[in-house]
């Protein structure tokens, strides 16, 4: 499917890529990670032909079709059901010309490759990308100019995907979505047919979704068979094996090196002396890969406070004279609490944390801090408030003002913002740069309570590790917002979802609520907290179930026989049409069969379509209702 041969990548004068090669066969689902800066981007760009080659080639098949998701988000009056259906042109164009056919013949052609593509069951399929992604069906609906940026690419992601292409190239995906999105993308693109290439720091979505991972790394590619955990550890093998190999070679060149230096002048070892300077002339030397250092993330560590630091007491939050976002707030934060917050975007998982960091204050009811209480929070704004016009150490400078220029510059270096970058604007710093700047300034006062809203849409793997290892090493509380599932099972101890309105423990691990999920969004109705939904309930929307099952089986059987009898229809007409004297005895019977044969794939189409859709709910226990 994919050919990259001795290519070539210069940008700006600094070589990305000097003659990488790789090979990608098709139906295969591969990872492409590296450093932040490696050029995986870059590289995207080259295979759909808008970056040009300095050297080599990247080939192709012939006809595929290749699918990016564009940098810019959908916007206009079209509604996002509509914008995702326009991504696939032959459908709009068969339908289009459809309606103005008039030769019979062709309108079977058309009809005939509308069904072959499926193009009347697509809203549904289009609407069931739509709602994996969060959008319900009044979403769907909605203009794509409504939307927020996060939400219009969303719409990109889902048309990307209806589409279908034969190579698809989709590059940090996860970063526009929740967790409960990135989780239902991971089962998506696990059963995606054609041949995929994501770009993505996401442990779990590497692990889950890919069989190959692509490591860009040393301006070079080298394939690994299995998700990123096995790439990690076949790599680490593959550099110890480097390692030890080079430095055996070492004493190698040095032991020949010393037999030459002591006997190269004497006459009756010179032959000798000159037969070895011949070998180390062909020993090419084996130079042990180099990496950046790591950054560690060191919090700096909190004084102990008593138990709760923040407690909560039937508290209300909003914005403004808006209506109020989240009530019935009873809850308690202690000192060495880990919590994540879980649920869908737009449920108020933000306006908590800024609730926790005295960003918003309370509306009714109580919120009890400790009188000591520091508080560190990341956001995304906060990286947006960074003063463009000052560097890393003007930021951070004023928040330790008795210690010497060499301390403040060792703790920018512990995050990785060593020596030069420590002297850039921060208008000029990289994403990752930025949030590596953010977490080190709001650690620096030692807060008790550290909350981090999407700390990682910006940091590489390492880095990302490092995060991991420093909040497990800090003494402090701390409450993640994160759609990265890795990141959360390695930090959180609980989980507070976020929804109808409230907030309230989950009783569950994240396994639990990553099955609630699937099942939520292969299902019916958005309802509320199922860990909190009680017996009667439960039986109540079992039996639900059971019925909408039972008309799901009745309408699958229904289609079935409708389908039998339009196919024989089909085939009766398919086999007078082929009988030879038809043509010569009568032309106006030939105008009526190909006219009957045409509406009658557009009914098969339709029962098809209904067939699938039963199918679906069948195999899925969706409510039929609830699709698009």
């Amino acid at each position: 499917m994919l050919h990259i041969d001795a290519t070539t990548i210069r940008i700006g004068g600094r070589v990305l890529l000097d003659r990488a090669s790789a090979r990608i066969p098709a139906g295969q689902a591969v990872g492409l990670v590296g450093p932040n800066g490696a050029g995986k981007s870059t590289l995207l760009r080259a295979i759909m032909g808008e970056v040009g080659l300095d050297a080599g080639t990247i080939t192709v098949a012939r006809r595929a079709r290749i699918g990016l998701v564009a940098q810019e988000a959908p916007t206009g009056e079209r509604s996002a059901l509509e914008t995702v259906l326009a991504a696939d042109p032959e459908r709009g164009r068969l339908l289009a010309e459809a309606e103005q056919a008039t030769d019979p013949a062709r309108i079977a052609e058309i009809h005939t490759r509308l069904a072959d593509i499926g193009a009347h069951a697509a809203p549904a399929r289009a609407g069931r990308i739509l709602a994996g992604l969060g959008f319900d069906t009044e979403a769907q609906a909605q203009a794509c100019g409504a939307f927020a940026g996060g939400w219009r690419m969303r719409i990109a992601i889902a048309a990307m995907l209806f589409a279908e292409p034969d190579l698809l190239l989709l590059d940090e995906p996860t970063n526009h979505l929740d967790l409960e999105a990135a989780l239902w993308l991971e089962a998506y693109l696990k059963s995606y047919r054609q041949t995929l290439i994501v770009v993505s720091h996401d442990r779990t979505l590497l692990n889950g979704a890919v069989k190959h991972i692509l490591h860009l790394d040393g301006r070079g590619l080298r394939l690994y068979a299995g998700g990123y955990d096995q790439f990690e550890a076949a790599r680490r093998e593959r550099l110890e094996h480097e390692a030890r190999f080079a430095k055996r070679q070492a004493a190698e060149r040095a032991r020949i090196q010393g037999f030459v230096d002591r006997f190269r002048y004497q006459a009756t070892k010179a032959r000798q002396a000159q037969s070895r300077l011949k070998m180390l002339a062909k020993m090419a030397p084996i130079t042990p890969v180099e990496h950046a250092p790591v950054p560690r993330f060191p919090f700096a560590e909190p004084d102990r406070l008593a138990p709760p630091i923040v407690a909560l007491e039937d508290a209300a939050v909003g914005y403004g004279d808006g209506p109020t976002v989240l009530a019935d707030l009873t809850l308690r934060l202690d000192p060495d609490d880990r919590i994540a917050l879980i649920g869908a975007n737009g449920n108020g998982k933000s306006t908590f944390a800024k609730l926790l960091a005295s960003e918003l204050t309370p509306r009714g009811g109580e919120i009890r801090r400790s009188r000591k209480l520091q508080v560190g929070f990341f956001a995304q704004h906060q990286m947006e408030q960074l003063n463009p016009t000052e560097n890393a150490i003007q930021h951070l400078r004023p928040l330790m003002p008795r210690a010497r220029d060499a301390e403040v510059r060792a703790r920018l270096g512990q995050f990785g913002l060593a020596q030069q970058k420590a002297e850039t604007l921060a208008g000029r710093l990289s994403g990752g740069e930025k949030a590596r700047l953010v977490l080190c300034l709001l650690t620096a006062d030692a807060p008790h309570l550290v909350i981090l809203d999407e700390p990682t849409n910006h940091l590489d793997v390492d880095s990302r590790a490092a995060l991991i290892q420093a909040v497990n090493d800090y003494a402090g509380a701390v409450v993640l917002i994160s759609h990265d599932a890795h990141l959360i099972s390695l930090i959180a101890d609980r989980l507070w979802l976020v929804a109808d309105g409230t907030v309230r423990p989950f009783d569950g691990d994240l396994a639990d609520y990553r099955r609630q999920v699937l099942e939520s969004r292969r299902s019916a109705p958005k309802g509320g907290n199922g860990a909190a939904t009680s017996a009667k309930q439960r039986r109540r929307q079992a039996a639900t179930a059971r019925a909408q099952q039972a008309d799901l089986g009745k309408a699958a059987r229904a289609a079935e026989r409708e389908l039998e009898r339009l196919t024989a229809e089909r085939t009766k007409i398919d086999r007078r049409l082929a009988d030879p004297t038809l043509y010569r005895n009568d032309a106006d019977a030939v105008t009526d069969l190909n006219r009957a044969r045409a509406g009658l794939e557009d009914r098969i189409a339709a029962a098809e379509a209904r067939w699938l859709a039963a199918q679906d709910g069948l195999e899925n226990g969706a409510n039929p209702k609830g699709r698009a």
